[in-house]
């Protein structure tokens, strides 16, 4: 073996030790780095007669290429070790079941008024909308509460900027504002025909929504729902509200097995006013009386504010809470279950 077999030897063996690139490095400066152990050779070629230095040249060259060669054969060795080491470090079991989206669902209260909605709509009745923030006029004095009287006392609320001060801005106490403004646009469409006396088509709406007031506990909360509803016409009685809502409530819980009571009530709006109670049969809410809306014929100063003859004119109107009939349709005995936005709570109602 000669000198330059046993340099290439030497070379492989020291590239071999090296368990790290930094190591390798080191190592292949021993032989290729500026004073190595190639570089000197190729240096000492200067003292060689012309004749030799070709030979010479050529062989130091192969054994430079044979040291090459074996430093690029170790490099790419660490470098397969590595990543069989990351890849060993970051295995994923491919046998494993993947990791599923989680699926959504409405909100337990929107599928109440999607529920309420298609009941009603079923019967004729259409859907109002209306903005949240309301004027004192449509929330109070054109549905017979003027600013004097103790009922706005039970309507704590929020009032916000605008308005003015005697016709202040609020949010909204309840969603009958829309009743009236439905009502005034549905008198406007038909002005003409009502001028000729020809009859009006009745107003059959129902007006579900976010309402606000001062209030928090377990059964209450500042932002809640309510669903009011207008029936008016010529020939439209307290009869007809019991029937309709009789068999709304017996929709709307599935079942024949419940009684509906009306009990004397008061408010500025209706006249004469009942509080609605339900009572089951069997479950575990059977045999108590559960009060779930208020009702009664409209107030003729109403229908006037509608811009109706109330000699001519006659409605009925009831307001419920959404939120209450959730919670008796779940069970649910916490209603501010419904706004702590708990995904284990909500997940049940998917």
């Amino acid at each position: 073996m000669n000198e330059l077999d046993a340099l290439v030897d030497s070379a492989r063996a020291a590239f071999a030790q090296a368990t790290t690139p930094a190591d390798l490095e080191n190592a292949k400066a021993q032989y290729m780095g500026k004073a190595g152990r190639i570089t000197e050779l190729m240096k000492g070629m200067a003292a060689l007669p012309v004749d030799e230095k070709k030979t010479r040249g050529a062989a130091i060259n192969l054994a430079k290429q044979a040291i090459e060669s074996a430093l690029t054969d170790r490099r790419q060795a660490l470098a397969d070790a590595e990543l069989q080491i990351q890849l060993k470090a970051e295995a994923l079991d491919v046998t494993l079941p993947g990791r599923q989206r989680g699926q959504g669902g409405l909100h337990p209260v929107s599928l109440t008024l999607e529920r309420i909605e298609a009941i009603f709509g079923s019967m004729g009745f259409e859907v109002a909308e209306g903005p949240e923030i309301e004027s004192d006029w449509f929330n109070f004095t054109a549905l017979n509460t003027p600013e004097d009287h103790p009922a706005r006392s039970m309507h704590d609320t929020f009032y916000v900027e605008g308005g003015s001060e005697k016709a202040p801005n609020l949010l909204r106490t309840h969603t009958s504002p829309m009743q009236i403004r439905h009502a005034v646009q549905h008198v406007k469409r038909h002005r003409a025909a009502l001028d000729a006396g020809q009859p009006m088509p009745e107003i059959r709406v129902i007006a579900p929504g976010r309402t606000y007031r001062v209030d928090s506990d377990a059964t209450h909360s500042p932002m809640f729902h309510q669903c009011e509803g207008l029936w008016v016409g010529e020939n439209v009685s307290f009869k007809d509200l019991k029937f309709v809502f009789t068999d709304f409530c017996r929709t709307f819980f599935e079942s024949n097995d419940l009684v509906l009571r009306f009990r004397p009530s008061f408010f500025p709006f209706t006249e004469p006013s009942a509080e609605i109670d339900i009572q089951f049969q069997s479950g575990p809410l059977a045999g108590r009386w559960l009060e779930v809306a208020g009702s009664g014929q409209v107030h003729p100063n109403v229908v006037r504010n509608m811009g109706l003859d109330p000699e001519k004119y006659i409605g009925f109107a009831f307001g419920m809470g959404p939120d209450r009939l959730t919670m008796l349709r779940y069970g649910v005995n916490d209603l501010r279950l419904f706004f702590d936005g708990d995904v284990r709570f909500l997940a049940q109602f998917r």
